[in-house]
């Protein structure tokens, strides 16, 4: 299964099926950017920190906050909407490339 999430200004946007889908029960993710891929990966236990999932409206929505990841990249600035993500088992991780201008 596809799915689409956004980008803008340092956090991740993440609807509710997406979070539904791949997200559920967990509260904080992980965000890496490596080589052209964004990578957002589940945390299962609170101590090992991440990013909250914030909920973001009633929907269920949600939105890590993950700044010094795209600021490291020179990617603060960034918005792309409706980016397509897949989850990728062998990484354990829902994923989506970022534009060829953008990749690092």
């Amino acid at each position: 299964m596809s799915a689409a999430i956004t980008l803008r200004d340092g956090s991740v946007y993440l609807p509710a099926d997406v979070v539904a889908t791949y997200f559920r029960g967990i509260d904080a993710v992980i965000v890496l950017i490596r080589e052209s891929r964004l990578m957002i990966l589940p945390v299962h236990q609170a101590t090992a920190g991440g990013c909250l999932l914030k909920l973001r409206n009633a929907a269920g929505d949600r939105v890590a906050q993950a700044r010094d990841v795209f600021q490291d990249q020179g990617l603060l600035g960034l918005t792309l909407v409706d980016l397509p993500a897949y989850w990728v088992s062998e990484e354990g991780a829902l994923c989506a490339e970022l534009p060829p201008q953008l990749q690092t």
